[in-house]
């Protein structure tokens, strides 16, 4: 368990640094989660809010939710072998170890993720 706690507040502090752009809609111990509050218009649909990513610790792994890879499955192509690897499903990485490689990749795709916010409008 200690070991998944510090891969936690390891990656929590990546993410913290999109506050206040981004709200904190859960800062617990075990879970985090980033959201959009601006209103916003997807596919004729509108929204009051939009996740970004989110981390939650499970019994064998920190699971690491990130939305922008959903929205735009091109951004698979940024992701390097260590952590495209840890991907399962469509936007959820399953943190099982994290060396300073993997760290470095996942704080890359929060910067590139953020960026593809901000270009469509959405942050």
């Amino acid at each position: 368990m200690e070991e998944r706690k510090q891969i936690f507040y390891q990656i929590k502090s990546l993410m913290k640094k999109y506050e206040p752009s981004l709200v904190a809609r859960s800062d617990f111990d075990s879970r985090y989660e980033l959201w959009s509050e601006k209103e916003i218009e997807i596919d004729g649909r509108k929204r009051k809010e939009f996740y970004f990513a989110g981390l939650i610790i499970q019994s064998n792994y920190v699971g690491f939710y990130f939305m922008p890879i959903y929205t735009d499955a091109s951004l698979k192509d940024i992701f390097e072998s260590e952590l495209l690897s840890t991907l399962k499903g469509k936007s959820c990485f399953h943190i099982k170890k994290l060396d300073k490689k993997l760290l470095t990749q996942i704080k890359k795709s929060l910067e590139i993720g953020f960026k593809l916010y901000k270009k469509r409008g959405w942050v």
